[in-house]
């Protein structure tokens, strides 16, 4: 199987990503997503298979999902080379780029990350434990690891170029994107959650927490990047579902576990991953897929 780490295309490369590669095409972009993943903020030694088609065929189902709630960048995903070749000219691309990326407009990237909670998990939990607060509001004492919130939480974050993304409040988001931006992009952040958590279960999946990027195209806020999938959510099986303790999820966190109890100090360069951890990895990924979109991804 051929993962696909870096891409080297014959167009101008506009951004190279922890994950994706971005070009110019024309006045359009093409986005790719590849098989490398990070973690702790720190892109690992490993790929994981097919976990770059996950990604990009798991926004693009939800993208076509949500378009009717907000507007956003994708102009056409990638089928077949034909589809880059009607919008960037009569080039040779490459065939892995079929599945794993889309043409998209250009946007004003928004510098935050829109962050929703609807279950107490992750730093939420570990901020919730020490000060009885997530994101510095104040919540109900007694709550549980895992446990559903009273209502969905808008939390907000910087959006680091190198390092971590940092917590922001209300007051700063304004003062960072403006206050009409802010209380749309928190408005829209939350519809989308709530329309999007309603749908996966049916499916037999908790969303328990995602993070949005948005942008301004032409003027009017529109979602962009990526959009609820194994990177950019918490994907939980609710039949497996236990308040009181840490859920078994459909993305990245067993991977993230193994590199904890390694003893790795979170800095570069990463550990190696065993062969099972990244098989375990990729499988989660595509299960996350089927369950959601009803499709196998390699059918």
């Amino acid at each position: 199987m051929e993962l696909i780490t870096n891409t080297d295309l014959s167009l101008p490369l506009l951004n190279r990503g922890k994950v994706r590669d971005t070009y110019l095409l024309d006045n359009l972009l093409l986005m790719i997503a590849t098989d490398r993943i990070s973690a702790f903020d720190v892109v690992l030694p490993n790929a994981i298979p097919n976990k770059g088609k996950v990604l990009n065929l798991m926004s693009a189902f939800w993208f076509d999902k949500t378009k009717s709630l907000i507007p956003n960048h994708v102009v056409a995903v990638v089928k077949s080379l034909a589809v880059i070749g009607k919008y960037g000219g009569p080039k040779t691309y490459p065939g892995y780029l079929v599945g794993r990326s889309m043409i998209i407009k250009k946007a004003e990237r928004l510098p935050v990350e829109c962050v929703v909670r609807g279950y107490l998990a992750g730093s939420a939990w570990s901020e919730y434990q020490q000060s009885g607060t997530i994101n510095s509001q104040p919540m109900p004492k007694g709550l549980l690891e895992s446990q559903e919130l009273p209502k969905p939480l808008f939390t907000p974050t910087t959006k680091a170029d190198t390092g971590h993304d940092m917590p922001l409040t209300q007051g700063e988001l304004k003062k960072l994107i403006g206050d009409k931006l802010a209380e749309d992009v928190k408005a829209k952040s939350l519809q989308v959650y709530s329309f999007a958590q309603e749908y996966a279960a049916k499916r037999g999946i908790i969303i328990a927490d995602t993070k949005f990027e948005f942008g301004l195209i032409e003027g009017n806020l529109a979602l962009i990047d990526e959009i609820l999938t194994p990177d950019s959510s918490r994907f939980w099986d609710t039949n497996l579902y236990q308040v009181g303790k840490s859920q078994p999820s459909f993305d990245k966190q067993p991977l993230r576990d193994w590199l904890v109890d390694s003893g790795w100090n979170k800095e570069p360069p990463a550990p190696n991953l065993p062969p099972d951890v990244v098989e375990a990895t990729s499988q989660r990924y595509q299960e996350a897929y089927r369950r959601l979109t009803g499709k196998d991804l390699l059918g």
